[in-house]
């Protein structure tokens, strides 16, 4: 009972960081942070200790198929030597740098020192999209975070995957190649497979809840699945989301789709919020038993890790893009199409860790070697990561001052014509009275879609339609006030205009617009 009132309390706080974040312009995982060490010096707060392989699923594979079901292939095509670069080539070098200060700082075992570079080793995009979105950076620079974020999600828990079974005496490191062949191929059939048994499943599914709860249970499925054949759950989840993406669209209700998606979000801030909470909780048990002479060396050894996680992605990241443009400039590519050092400042600062992270970490088996140090080390990279890079995101983006990126404002003012003219074109063969109305409404529409410059403004179109919206509720009010309409036609009724309201406001959000 004391966990569940701690973690009401907290989902409250978090509202009110996030609201906090927005304001301050920085993200919101980095309040969290700060929220879960605070929890570390609760008086009274509990003790929870969570099944490893509970605290993966449970936490990751929902978090990892919304990720995956955003992701562009378009983009992963697009920008494919920088997210291998990224997603492949840093994590294995971080691993390897963070073991080797694992092995010669605190001597671990050489798997357990593995095990900790892949557990700090992959950074997550949450924290740096909110700002990001902000100052309209680059598109090459947001999709190649967000791709990376995505793609070094599944080579990190590899392998962490590996090691822990190599430390544990399962598995010998030499021995590992086979394994990850195997375990990927299956992973990428299983993934593609079980995506399409559950678009046939979905496509028999009319009502919003029932759709969004086997959506849940289908996710939590693949992952235990995936697990209990040995293959990577991770690449599976990452394989299933990406095959519902590209076919569920097409196959979805706009009301399905419009849950779905809340609930979606939802879940994965309360996720998040979750992860903090353990990390607090983790961390008093393990300072507790930390105590005496050996505390001030691992506190050391926690900040060192921090450092050198930092300094490895910098490093990475100057390095391959220098290697980038020297190739463009002696090959056959031009200068201007190669990465600047401007992107690689920011790219390379984007390094915050944050949920994988904590939850790797926290699922550590409770006889694994050096899991004390490991654990506070790797809680150490995320508050800092958070803190540090997260809080000087926005002034740095100053400072690098990016041209403003209107690439997809243009594309979706280019797409809305398209859509609209086929609306016009099919229209084209009616001739009644209702026709007319409605191919001047989307005449209206094609008119204001021809506009690039401004393509997600509110136009004075979408102001009146709103304006009409706004009155339309009030009068829905009354009605259902002196008692001419029940709640069931006020409900019914409540949901057209919602419908409505989402049409006439700007394309990527749901707030509704200024009716005055």
């Amino acid at each position: 009972m004391a966990l569940f009132e701690l973690t009401l309390v907290l989902l409250l706080a978090a509202v009110a960081l996030t609201a906090l974040s927005r304001r301050l312009e920085i993200p919101y995982p980095s309040l969290l942070a700060l929220a879960g060490v605070a929890i570390a010096f609760v008086p009274g707060a509990p003790v929870i200790e969570i099944d490893p392989e509970l605290a993966l699923a449970l936490f990751i594979a929902p978090v990892l198929l919304d990720a995956a079901y955003d992701m562009s292939l378009r983009d992963l095509k697009r920008y494919r030597l920088s997210l291998v670069l990224l997603a492949l080539g840093a994590v294995v070098f971080t691993t390897v740098v963070v073991a080797f200060v694992g092995w010669k700082m605190a001597g671990l075992p050489v798997a357990a020192a593995v095990a900790l570079g892949a557990i700090v080793a992959p950074p997550d995009a949450v924290a740096a999209s909110a700002v990001l979105g902000q100052f309209r950076v680059p598109y090459r620079l947001t999709a190649i975070l967000q791709g990376e974020s995505l793609l070094n999600d599944a080579t990190a828990l590899l392998i962490y995957r590996l090691a822990v079974s190599a430390a544990l005496g399962s598995i010998m490191l030499s021995n590992a190649i086979p394994v990850i062949l195997l375990s990927t191929i299956g992973s990428l059939v299983a993934g593609y497979v079980l995506g399409r048994v559950s678009l046939l499943t979905l496509t028999r599914i009319d009502d919003a809840a029932s759709s969004t709860v086997v959506q849940f249970a289908g996710t939590f499925g693949v992952w235990i699945l995936a697990d209990r054949l040995g293959l990577s759950a991770i690449i599976t989840i990452v394989v299933y989301a990406i095959t519902i993406a590209r076919s569920a669209p097409r196959r979805m209700s706009a009301r399905r789709r419009v849950s779905t998606y809340s609930v979606w979000e939802s879940a994965v801030f309360v996720l998040n919020v979750l992860a903090f909470v353990l990390m607090g909780l983790q961390a008093r048990s393990i300072v507790g038993r930390l105590s005496g002479d050996g505390q001030g060396g691992v506190f050391l050894f926690a900040a060192t890790v921090l450092v050198v996680v930092i300094l490895a992605r910098l490093v990475w990241v100057a390095s391959y893009v220098a290697i980038i443009r020297w190739f463009a400039r002696d090959g056959e590519g031009q200068q201007g199409d190669a990465p600047t050092f401007r992107g690689a400042v920011l790219v390379g600062w984007c390094g915050m860790r944050g949920l994988v992270t904590l939850v790797v970490a926290i699922a550590l088996p409770a006889g694994f070697p050096g899991r004390d140090p490991i654990v506070l080390a790797a809680f150490a990279v995320v508050l800092g990561t958070l803190v540090l890079q997260g809080m000087t995101l926005k002034p740095l983006l100053r400072i690098l001052n990016f041209e403003r990126d209107t690439s997809i404002d243009r594309e979706v003012a280019q797409a809305r014509v398209a859509v609209m003219q086929a609306a016009l074109d099919v229209l084209s063969r009616k001739t009644s009275g209702a026709a007319a109305v409605v191919r001047e409404q989307y005449e209206a529409q094609r008119q204001i879609a021809e506009n690039p410059e401004d393509a997600q403004a509110a136009t004075e179109y979408d102001r009146l339609r709103l304006y009409a919206i706004n009155r339309q509720r009030d009068t829905l009010e009354e009605l259902r006030s002196n008692g001419t309409i029940g709640d069931e036609a006020y409900h019914r009724l409540e949901e057209e205009i919602d419908w409505a309201e989402l049409a006439a406001s700007p394309a990527g959000r749901f707030q509704p617009l200024t009716t005055d």
